[in-house]
């Protein structure tokens, strides 16, 4: 087995796991990472960093009940006589490690028993003849692969830790991995460092109950979480109780900045559901208030309404932003959950019943109604169709035109047509429009390649389709059609160039076209997924002169906005993804949002995953 301090790499997750180690009221630590990252290879390493005797279980995912929180030993009790009672996985983890991996595929009824024994500290064991309690206050420590699902929230709720964790690309590091697997190294160094690190830990509890945080310090953190839109009580209290354990473990008597932003990374940040610092640019600037009436000179000596308590929570309100932006400034550099932008965007429009929506057309589906139109355009409504003709036969017998013709034939004349109308499941057309300029295309590539081949593969489920549109040097190119063919996506993005200039306004351009044949075909909803920092300077004469005059600042402007506004005016919607690092932006992409009426998201970093769920939940 491969010891702690052999671990190449997952500072982060190490860190985590020591924090625990120094104060166990944290609950647990959880691991989402993907197949093969060495997630639970940690975790199991974490036994050998605990004071000796540590109890550390790890729970199967087949556990039955009675395993699980414990009963009747029926084969000793036979064998003896007497009851015996067999405590449960639960109770042997007392003062200890729980720990399971592939946390998000275990039975909810497993699930619902750790909840409980966690928020108890104990188990209840009833059976046919026998209550008793078991004492179960555990630390629990899983790991998962986010691809098989969540984990309960109610869960997570009782665990104070949840690593953004982010798997080692690095060449070094991963050859690293790869030789300390198949080397061997010396049996007593490793007991050594192992043993540095127990006497880091044991120092580190001795010394929490002596850590002291200000008031100040807890408002902060607390203003952090409601910022960052982060819901219950227990994450305020995980957060302080982090920042302690983080200063216990460096040795220090009070909590300082570099311990508050651990905290909120490793606590506040997975647990986040918005963006604090681009919607407080978005909110309208709010009105001053009229300045307060003077009192009057008999109401001088009255009592104010504000208790004194009020006024003191006022005044430390203000005395806090620049300390909590700063906090966020720094720790929000690591990756956010992918749930955020699913909470974010829970205000788009859904369809009924959680369909992804429907539409009307004249080919398939389910009949819904008829409507005249001629008997090219679609199916023939035959009832319909006879019924509107039914009424006019006398006449139309009559009629000099008709003479000769047979009585029982049935006159029908183009404007009784009716033809039928079909309400079917409607997919969604996702234009991803990539910026291929520039020194970030590689990292722009990356997001577009994931993206696209995630949202391929649920194509054939909702009925999604996907096009992909790059823009660089003088003019925007559609590398794929509206398509669900994933090899041919795939085959487009690996040979596409990078470099050169940027053409905003006719990446918008071609995706509005593409937008508007789409619609030609019944494609109602469409949704533009611009990857871009929003700065266009190249001119849209440009795609059609390669000579034109490139155009000021000023026109470039116009033209893109005019653009925006008649995308937007089609109900074409919009989400603009800005990969710009937060030093080096002008405000352009959230601008470019605004224009098309769309959503804006700043993910430095950016996983596929969540640009996926940004489309998929509008």
């Amino acid at each position: 087995m491969i010891a702690f301090t052999d671990i190449v790499g997952m500072d982060l997750a190490k860190q985590a796991l020591m924090l625990l180690a120094v104060d166990p009221s944290l609950g647990g630590v959880v691991i989402p990472s993907a197949v093969g990252s060495g997630k639970s290879t940690l975790a199991r390493a974490f036994s050998g960093i605990l004071p000796e005797g540590t109890p550390f279980v790890e729970l199967p995912l087949n556990v039955t009940e009675d395993r699980l929180i414990g009963g009747v030993d029926l084969e000793a009790t036979l064998a003896s006589g007497v009851r015996v009672v067999q405590h449960g996985v639960l109770s042997k983890a007392h003062g200890g490690v729980l720990y399971v991996d592939s946390l998000s595929l275990l039975d909810s009824s497993a699930v619902s028993h750790i909840m409980d024994a966690m928020s108890r500290g104990e188990v209840l064991v009833e059976r046919e003849g026998l209550s008793e309690v078991h004492p179960a206050n555990f630390m629990l420590v899983g790991t998962y692969d986010p691809s098989d699902g969540e984990v309960r929230m109610g869960l997570l709720d009782r665990i104070g830790i949840i690593v953004p964790f982010t798997a080692q690309n690095d060449f070094r590091a991963r050859k690293k991995i790869v030789n300390t697997v198949l080397g061997k190294r010396d049996a007593e160094d490793t007991q050594d460092e192992l043993n540095m690190l127990k006497g880091l830990i044991q120092a580190a509890r001795e010394q929490l109950p002596h850590v002291s945080i200000t008031s100040e310090q807890v408002q902060a953190l607390i203003q952090t979480a409601l910022s960052l839109g982060v819901e219950g009580n227990r994450s305020d209290i995980f957060t302080v109780r982090a920042a302690l354990a983080s200063a216990a473990l460096a040795q220090r008597s009070d909590v300082e900045e570099d311990d508050m932003k651990l905290a909120i990374k490793i606590v506040l940040i997975p647990r986040a559901t918005r963006m604090p610092e681009r919607e407080a640019e978005e909110m309208p600037p709010q009105e001053e208030p009229p300045p307060p009436e003077e009192p009057e000179a008999e109401d001088e000596e009255a009592p104010a309404d504000t208790p004194d308590s009020d006024a003191e929570s006022d005044e430390e309100q203000k005395d806090t932003p620049d300390m909590i932006e700063e906090l966020m400034m720094d720790a929000i550099e690591t990756e956010l959950p992918d749930n955020i932008l699913n909470i974010s965007l829970a205000s788009k429009k859904k369809a009924k019943s959680g369909s992804r929506g429907e539409a009307l057309n004249n080919r398939r589906g389910r009949f819904v109604r008829a409507q005249p139109g001629e008997m090219r355009s679609g199916k023939v409504a035959l009832i319909p169709t006879l019924i509107s003709a039914a009424p006019w036969q006398e006449t139309r017998r009559r009629d000099k035109k008709m003479a000769g013709r047979p009585k029982t034939a049935l006159i029908i004349s183009k404007d009784d047509v009716k033809i039928k109308r079909f309400r079917d499941k409607s997919g969604t057309l996702f234009i991803f429009m990539v910026d291929a300029s520039g020194s970030m295309a590689l990292n722009r590539m990356r997001q577009a390649k994931g993206a696209v081949s995630s949202l391929l593969q649920n194509a054939y489920v909702h009925r999604d389709q996907v096009s992909l549109i790059s823009f660089r040097g003088k003019q925007a190119q559609v590398l794929l059609p509206p398509s669900q063919s994933v090899d041919r996506a795939k085959r487009e993005l690996d040979v596409l160039p990078t470099g050169g200039g940027t053409p905003l306004a006719s990446a918008l351009y071609l995706g509005w076209e593409t937008a508007k044949q789409a619609r030609t075909k019944g494609i109602s909803q469409i949704m533009f997924v611009l990857i871009t920092d929003g700065r266009g300077n190249i001119g849209l004469q440009a795609a059609f002169d390669p000579d034109a005059v490139k155009p000021s600042k000023e026109d470039l402007e116009k033209e893109i906005e005019a653009l925006s506004g008649s995308i937007c005016a089609d109900g074409i919607a919009a989400i603009v993804v800005d990969t710009q690092m937060n030093y080096l932006s002008r405000g352009e992409a959230p601008k470019l949002a605004q224009k098309l009426g769309g959503r804006y998201f700043y993910l430095p970093n950016a996983k596929a995953e969540q640009i996926v769920e940004a489309a998929l939940s509008f």
